[in-house]
């Protein structure tokens, strides 16, 4: 590794893993077990990963300098880096090798600033659209998920950045994330919580991050069934483990449990651990076995051959990283509906009126631990502006003063209603005591942050999201818009499913384009006029009434996570979702034909189909493949996501794409036999535009006879 970011790394070479723990003392072997510098970096800095920070393995008398860790979920939180489209937005895309370029443009901006940690990978499923951070992660379904996450983690460590997937497990509430206590039977950990950090950890993935909250009365930080019996012993897991950033650990006895590093200060792994090996409470091999873990990784890293020669400043947030932020922001877009409004015609729509307190403002998502300070954020009003002209684009006014708008978006060739949620309604719950800047806000986010407060809206900065359905004043705003012009466009910003029934027959078009990164302002032109398609698929189910979901208390401090949720839930229940999940309307239209299904040698499905363009724009599709299990051996859901692509193609042309499904993504968990099973019987396979499709390609394989995959 170059200078910028290595330690003295020589003594990776001359020196074997082992020789150096033999070397080490034990107060020094402690001491990689843990961060340091943190509050110090903080305070002279005053903003949240400003700097690097030191997360453990370094040794100054040997000359290892040791991990230098970042947040990374939307880009590098150190500097000026590029701020990507948040992680929900990027799973809307469906695009793996998209994402695999997001983690390198990371990974680059990583090395040029110092950091060899990133902790970019999020990968907790989304039970339900209130969680505050479900902006963090891909969605709601676990197999893409673990498709997405690996893509991320792949991308990063190409360049020799240790990639953290993260929160380990089973973390899916904000507000009481320190004390939850998420309950769960053995199957549903097995099926639906852990098989998306099993394929991030079996891709390739070197380190893992401890969520704060308990599963099943032991703390994730101090788990020894997830952190050893499971990620070690069952998933041979050789990486090193990290406690989450403050309150992450409350014993020594976590290092026996698994964990190998707390951060971001030594509370408990620095004295007290020190103290209970030197008393006999716990055996020092325990903590060699950590050290051992730590210093492989370094070695790895630090050995490796780069892809380049160099990492220079220059990378951070250059040209190329902002295009590609573009790329993502425009793919990532979903179009929720069109009634022959979109795209705009250009001969016909040249004055254009925008509404709305969002248009105007930088709107990246939350402000904790993930937030990124891009060099520049293009707000949806500065990239009208850009593409029509200023002189053609007015902003005439927000849901303050809904009447006034309304009256004023009569005289425009089209209407723009930029509505949704910021920092304050959504995001990372900061508890007071702890400072990341958070209410350091711009002026129109504080005007924002005023009325939250004077609702008496608890907790105003981030936290779970009260409600799933848009303000009040902003549902008045787009009514009294559409009434007086035809051609009103809603744009929806939000970190996961926002319910629309209030105003759905009120507006001919509406599109997601979640929090789009610092390049969002620039790709919504681009969308509404058809210089590119919207291609993106939501990544989780939107529905009519909010009961449909699963129960969601903000404030409980414990709770059972049941087997259903998503489409599966809604599957179940034969509840009709507004939109289902991988739904999403592109510019053109497409037909599947031929499908073919055959079982490999190994036991997996290939899957063959043919799509075709069938309309005149070249577009984007989405094929997903699901199947529909015999549920004979076991209660299972009516179907499954395991398969998806992307395919441009332009009109009249034809494709085949194939799906590759493994062995254990067949499979259910028998809790019994302690083994994973695929069932015998009739299997129905799916190629579809949606888990709701009508018209989706069919066929059906018989499998013979069960198969034992083991554990």
């Amino acid at each position: 590794m170059p200078d910028n970011t290595s330690c003295h790394g020589d003594i990776f070479h001359s020196m074997t893993i082992e020789e150096i723990v033999a070397e080490l003392s034990l107060e020094e072997k402690v001491s990689m077990m843990s961060g340091s510098g943190f509050y110090s970096i903080h305070a002279e800095s005053k903003q949240w990963g400003a700097k690097p920070y030191p997360a453990g393995g370094a040794n100054e008398r040997l000359g290892i300098e040791g991990l230098k860790f970042s947040d990374g979920p939307r880009g590098v939180i150190v500097g000026h880096s590029t701020c990507f489209p948040c992680s929900m937005a990027r799973g809307a895309t469906f695009d793996r090798d998209l994402e695999w370029r997001v983690g390198e443009a990371m990974a680059l901006e990583a090395r040029a600033q110092g950091v060899n940690l990133l902790g970019q990978v999020c990968v907790n499923l989304l039970r339900h659209p209130g969680w505050g951070r479900a902006q963090e992660t891909y969605g709601e379904d676990s197999y893409h998920l673990g498709e997405m996450g690996s893509a991320l983690s792949q991308g990063t460590q190409h360049h020799n950045v240790i990639s953290t997937v993260k929160h380990f497990a089973l973390n899916s509430i904000e507000n009481t994330r320190f004390n939850l206590d998420v309950r769960t039977d053995e199957r549903t950990l097995r099926e639906i919580y852990l098989p998306h950090f099993r394929k991030v950890i079996e891709s390739g993935c070197l380190s893992v991050m401890s969520s704060y909250n308990k599963v099943n009365g032991t703390y994730c930080g101090q788990n020894r069934y997830l952190l050893t019996d499971i990620l070690r012993n069952e998933w041979s897991f050789e990486g090193f483990v990290h406690s989450d950033w403050v309150l992450g650990v409350y014993s020594p006895h976590g290092a026996e449990a698994g964990l190998d590093i707390e951060n971001p200060e030594p509370a408990w792994f620095g004295e007290n651990l020190l103290n209970a090996v030197r008393n006999g409470e716990i055996p020092e091999e325990v903590v060699d076995t950590s050290v051992c873990r730590i210093l492989g990784i370094l070695k790895k890293i630090h050995t490796a051959d780069d892809p380049r020669k160099s990492y220079p400043a220059d990378l951070v947030a250059c040209s190329d990283h902002a295009n590609l932020a573009r790329t993502v922001a425009e793919q990532s877009a979903v179009l929720l509906w069109n009634r022959d409004v979109l795209p705009f015609n250009k001969d016909k729509v040249h004055r254009v009126g925008v509404f709305g307190r969002l248009a105007a403002l930088e709107n990246t998502g939350d402000r904790g631990s993930s937030r990124v300070s891009p060099p520049h954020v293009i707000t949806p009003l500065e990239g009208l502006e850009a593409y029509l002209g200023s002189e053609n684009v007015t902003y005439v006014g927000d849901e303050l003063d809904a009447s006034a708008a309304g009256e004023a978006a009569a005289e425009f060739d089209a209407a723009i209603v930029i509505a949704g949620y910021t920092a304050v309604e959504e995001g990372e719950y900061i508890p007071s005591e702890i400072n990341l800047g958070q209410e350091e806000l711009p002026e129109n986010l504080s005007s924002i942050l005023d009325g939250a407060r004077k609702r008496g809206q608890r907790n105003p900065i981030g936290g779970d999201r009260r409600s799933l359905s848009l303000p009040d004043d902003q549902t008045e705003l787009i009514r009294r818009v559409a009434s007086t012009n035809p051609r009103t466009i809603v744009i929806l910003v939000a970190g996961s499913a926002v319910m629309v029934e209030e105003w759905i027959d009120t507006v001919p078009a509406a599109m997601q384009t979640f929090y789009a990164g610092m390049e969002g302002g620039a790709a919504l032109p681009r969308l509404l006029f058809g210089d590119v398609s919207p291609s993106g698929r939501l990544p989780f189910t939107v529905a009519q009434d909010a009961d449909h979901y699963p129960p969601f208390d903000i404030s409980t401090y414990n709770i059972e996570y049941g087997y259903w949720h998503g489409y599966s839930l809604f599957d179940r229940d034969e509840h009709e979702p507004r939109f289902p999940f991988g739904h999403g309307l592109t510019y053109s239209e497409f037909r599947y034909s031929h499908i073919r299904a055959i079982r490999r040698d190994d036991g997996g499905l290939e899957v063959n189909a043919t799509v075709e363009n069938t309309g005149s724009w070249t577009a984007i599709d989405t094929p997903q493949l699901y199947i529909c299990w015999p549920g004979q051996s076991a209660v299972r859901p009516r179907q499954s996501l395991r398969g998806f692509s992307r395919l441009r193609l332009a009109p009249g042309e034809k494709a085949e794409t194939t799906f590759r499904v493994a062995p254990r993504d067949l499979a259910w968990f028998d809790p019994d036999a302690r083994t994973w099973r695929i069932e015998s019987g009739h299997h129905k396979i799916k190629v579809a535009c949606s888990a709701r499709d009508t018209a989706s390609l069919e066929t059906i394989l018989d499998f013979e006879k069960e198969i034992d995959l083991g554990i």
